[in-house]
């Protein structure tokens, strides 16, 4: 999946069997590709190394939640409407509440 966000192409992994969605992040010492998780309302930063920035959409890809920054052993739990959850290094990519993720 490739997403659109100020004029970068940002390639993203989509996460949609058991095992990369277990995995994610887990245990990364920084985070070279974005991770996208259909049907995903909820996540945690358990066993993570290095804080994230998390995007929560609906199936159109309107934003409905940012997270950002969010540290290690955290817990997001379930967001109503939410379909996509989007993992993001921290700071690199803006973001906004109402706005739509552009995905080709």
């Amino acid at each position: 999946m490739k997403i659109l966000n100020d004029n970068l192409i940002i390639d993203t992994k989509v996460c949609n069997n058991f095992f990369s969605r277990f995995k994610g992040l887990m245990f990364k010492k920084n985070i070279t590709i974005p991770l996208c998780f259909p049907k995903c309302g909820s996540i945690h930063t358990f066993f993570m190394r290095v804080p994230i920035d998390i995007v929560m959409t609906d199936k159109d890809f309107n934003i409905l939640y940012i997270y950002k920054n969010l540290k290690p052993w955290h817990i997001v739990f379930f967001k109503k409407n939410v379909y996509y959850t989007f993992e993001f290094p921290t700071g690199i990519y803006k973001f906004n509440i109402n706005e739509k993720i552009k995905v080709n």
